[in-house]
């Protein structure tokens, strides 16, 4: 074999092991094609902090949680979208933050408190983002490294006006993340105001209520964390995500 095609094999090889992206499941339509962000509206001076990177077996949707955008930072799709079954495979990188506060959450969604009924807090490598569903950041499915497990809906558990059936059925069953590094998969179905999330193939949130959420809005993937003097003051988003689907319920 001559010598430039021996150069060619390695780049051969891994073409062979590369896709763009998988097929959609039956009845689902794919939301990535990963080679480009067609289908999604990146944030309005980004500078290319989201971006689309060639992966082993497939491309995924990267971030490094340093858009440069002057006000939102989330990545949203174009189209807007009532009832669905979502499937998306995410994973976090890497947890260069230590966040300091991190509280232990009860099955009601309410913080654990000390004799003085101060609240408890940890300290976790942390990293943060999540799935924006029906357009708003109050309906974020949560992507994190949180000892409660990502899957849970912070903008409804933290609200206090909201009843505790609410709260406590927006808190996680179960920690059902793997290890940081891993790759996860979210079935988030959204009907009505109901929402239910599986996590690896395991039931965190059951058919909890989101009162006042919007009967239809855009799916976002989340921007969240910033740097002061070049050190992360909050847990960035350094995550991926790939094979996004959706199938519309009627």
């Amino acid at each position: 074999m001559h010598k430039s095609m021996l150069s060619l094999l390695p780049f051969c090889l891994l073409c062979l092991l590369t896709v763009f992206a998988q097929p959609a499941p039956t009845g689902f339509t794919s939301l990535f094609n990963g080679r480009d962000f067609a289908g999604w509206k990146i944030p309005e001076g980004d500078n290319g902090h989201w971006k689309v990177l060639d992966g082993v077996p497939v491309a995924v949707i990267d971030y490094d949680a340093e858009s440069e955008a002057p006000k939102d930072k989330n990545l949203w799709t174009e189209r807007e979208y009532g009832d669905f079954v979502l499937r998306v495979d995410w994973r976090i990188k890497e947890t260069p933050y230590i966040n300091p506060n991190v509280p232990i959450i009860l099955p009601s969604g309410l913080h654990k408190k000390n004799e003085r009924g101060e609240e408890i807090k940890t300290s976790v490598p942390d990293s943060d983002s999540g799935i924006l569903v029906r357009g708003g950041s109050k309906s974020q499915i949560n992507i994190w490294g949180w000892p409660t497990g990502s899957g849970e809906v912070y903008g409804y558990r933290m609200d206090k006006a909201m009843p505790p059936e609410v709260r406590a059925g927006v808190t996680p069953k179960k920690n059902a993340d793997k290890n940081i590094g891993e790759w996860n998969t979210f079935e988030i179905t959204m009907r009505s105001d109901r929402l239910t999330v599986k996590l690896n193939g395991e039931t965190v949130i059951e058919n909890a209520q989101l009162p006042g959420i919007a009967a239809k809005g855009s799916i976002g993937l989340q921007h969240h964390g910033g740097k002061r003097d070049g050190k992360w003051n909050s847990p960035p988003a350094l995550v991926q995500f790939r094979n996004i689907s959706i199938k519309e319920l009627k």
